[in-house]
């Protein structure tokens, strides 16, 4: 297992051991001691499953006061995976990474607190995995709108498609409308 690093300060990709045979694969999706070395020591409390198809936009969500660390990945499919940094005060605020996730190269994308997160859809079909290491809280759910110019996320949506995006996830507030006070604030 090893850790590949992002453009974000503590988000990063990692990368399984993934043992191949006549049968199949094996890999470990996740060992405490293993991540802990990694520098991910999150303790992880919920696992989440969500399935969605081809152009399906997910994100960028966030939670306030009940904030969480996600551990993602892909078991079917393939997604662009996103993180954007929204601690104020941090060198990289309003800045994001990504990584493709797929079935094929297995990678997981880690996203620690004072992020937020979304992903897109690339195949006819995605099963998108992620462990939390805080409960869902529906009354917190909070959001970025996804295509904030001044973010300008590079989301690989083809020329002439629109992605499909809910109502909720179009109508957050691009990050420069929004009331710092209330975001997280950058740790040093």
């Amino acid at each position: 297992m090893k850790c590949i690093e992002t453009n974000l300060p503590g988000v990063v990709i990692v990368e399984p051991a993934v043992f191949h045979d006549e049968r199949g694969f094996f890999l470990e999706s996740y060992h405490r001691d293993k991540f802990q070395e990694l520098g991910i020591k999150s303790t992880f409390v919920q696992d989440n499953h969500s399935r969605s198809r081809r152009g399906v936009l997910r994100g960028l969500h966030f939670q306030l006061k009940s904030p969480q660390a996600k551990l993602c990945r892909v078991a079917r499919g393939k997604v662009l995976d996103v993180a954007v940094d929204i601690r104020t005060g941090s060198p990289t605020f309003g800045q994001w990474a990504s990584a493709i996730l797929s079935d094929e190269n297995h990678h997981m994308l880690f996203v620690p607190r004072g992020f937020a997160h979304g992903f897109y859809v690339l195949s006819d079909q995605v099963d998108f995995l992620y462990k939390c290491d805080n409960f869902y809280d529906p009354q917190d759910q909070c959001g970025v709108l996804w295509n904030d110019p001044q973010m300008g996320i590079d989301w690989g949506i083809p020329d002439g498609e629109r992605p499909i995006v809910n109502a909720r996830d179009n109508a957050y507030l691009a990050l420069g409308e929004m009331d710092i006070s209330k975001l997280p604030r950058f740790e040093s």
